[in-house]
């Protein structure tokens, strides 16, 4: 927007420049032309005073000594002729272009009033012509061509200074106008990164910028007022999930103690199912409320995203989730992590959200399955961990659930689990200005892709490396 302000500006003062500067230029250059005209006309006058006198030769010599003398002087053509046209005297170059013009008026009566507009390019020579005698007594003509290499250089000079006091004036505007520019602009940039900060999920995201016009000033408090009450409102929302979900958990930990104790005293029979159902209910309620608790920890955005090493935390997860992927039936494997893979995101997201994916493929991929984990650096840096299986899958129309709070697939209802894993693992990758998605895998089951943003420090300092067994 700046730059696209800052062209209109200069456009428009070029524009003003240019048409102001025009004028002055024309100006000069026709009365430097007007200031020619009037002294060689005079000239001309005297040289046809004396052609109106001449009676005699002496008259003529005299007449022909003047014009050979201001030929001589200022390197114009003079030509004396009578009224058929014939020339009585002649010094210096021969009249050019012009010449009939001018010599008709002549003949008429009528001087010279106006030349051609003198311009640095020309023209080189102007012919002027002067009646001798009057009315009905004129008797012939004087004619001057006089060249215009003086004039034309004043009005070079003149043009040239022109030029530069607009080119001054242009520069002095186009400078001015970049302050106004940036003055203008700076606030709405400054409101721009705050909106963008605040949609990305930065609650303290705050426009700091107190330039600009009154107007934009007053834009920039209203939204920090709106986002300050936004902030406000979610985190009393967060802290309310957060303090319900904590406070719960101690009378909900002692039920389930009270529970466990309970069992022995309890004599075989539908009262012994009955009391094993409530306990896994109570268990499942404990499990949900430490995913909100997480979840609201997460929404919280406390930490700052940091550097961390992909590599690392993917091996480190395969090596600590291959036990219980070898208890349930299942093979997990490696493939393709290259070293040195780091990226910019939550403390430990990497770790966390694949151990999310990890414990999801655990509960639904069928024992004898297969879950390979892929990591690789994408075109702009960014890292990119893929984890996929060969189990039944997920429909197409029902990918979007899966990562959405509680929500499940209608074939996984009585799977256990709280239905926040997958929600929380995508809140982690949001929060860290990442992705994760979910598709159908070839030829068959679930396919999880999480991109990471790339490390800030070109040179991270790199973990210990975790090899598997």
């Amino acid at each position: 927007m700046r730059r696209r302000l800052l062209a209109v500006l200069t456009t428009l003062m070029g524009v003003a420049a240019l048409l102001l500067c025009l004028p002055f230029a024309e100006g000069y250059a026709r009365g430097r032309t007007e200031h020619l005209l009037l002294q060689r006309r005079s000239e001309a006058v005297r040289f046809a005073g004396l052609a109106e006198r001449m009676r005699t030769e002496a008259d003529r010599a005299e007449l022909a000594a003047e014009i050979g003398r201001y030929a001589e002087l200022y390197g114009a053509g003079v030509v004396v002729v009578d009224s058929a046209g014939a020339t009585s005297a002649r010094a210096g170059a021969a009249p050019g272009a012009g010449v009939a013009e001018a010599l008709g008026r002549a003949l008429t009566g009528r001087s010279t009033e106006r030349l051609p507009t003198l311009r640095p390019w020309g023209p080189g020579t102007v012919v002027l012509a002067e009646p001798v005698g009057r009315d009905e007594r004129v008797s012939g003509a004087v004619l001057l061509a006089v060249p215009t290499d003086t004039a034309r250089r004043d009005v070079t000079v003149r043009w040239t200074l022109i030029a530069a006091g607009a080119l001054a004036a242009f520069a002095t505007a186009a400078l001015v106008a970049a302050g106004i520019a940036r003055w203008l602009v700076r606030p709405l940039l400054d409101l721009d990164r705050a909106v963008e900060r605040l949609a990305a999920g930065s609650l303290r995201a705050r426009a700091g910028s107190d330039t600009g016009p009154p107007e934009l000033r007053r834009l920039r408090q209203h939204f920090n007022a709106m986002a300050e009450a936004v902030a406000d409102s979610i985190g009393r929302q967060r802290d309310f999930v957060a303090d319900a979900s904590h406070q719960l958990r101690n009378p909900l930990a002692t039920l389930v103690l009270q529970l466990e104790n309970v069992e022995p005293h309890i004599a075989p029979g539908p009262g012994l199912a009955e009391h094993a159902r409530a306990l896994d209910e109570a268990e499942r309620l404990e499990e949900l409320l430490d995913g909100l608790l997480a979840l609201a920890r997460v929404e919280s955005g406390t930490a700052e995203p940091t550097d961390q090493d992909v590599s690392h935390a993917v091996r480190h997860r395969v090596v600590a989730w291959d036990p219980v992927f070898r208890a349930a039936g299942l093979e997990l494997s490696a493939a393709g992590v290259p070293d040195g893979l780091w990226a910019h995101a939550l403390p430990d997201a990497a770790g966390r959200i694949l151990d999310a994916l990890l414990d999801n493929a655990v509960k639904f991929v069928p024992s004898g399955g297969h879950v390979t984990v892929e990591a690789s650096r994408q075109a702009d840096g960014s890292a990119l961990v893929r984890v996929a299986d060969d189990g039944p899958g997920v429909p197409e129309e029902q990918l979007d659930l899966l990562l959405r709070r509680f929500a499940r697939s209608p074939a996984h209802q009585n799977v256990p689990g709280s239905g926040l894993g997958l929600a929380i693992a995508d809140e982690i990758a949001r929060v860290s200005a990442g992705r994760l998605e979910l598709a159908a895998n070839a030829p068959r089951g679930l396919v999880a892709r999480l991109c990471l943003p790339p490390a800030r420090d070109s040179r991270p300092v790199r973990g210990p490396e975790v090899r598997q067994p």
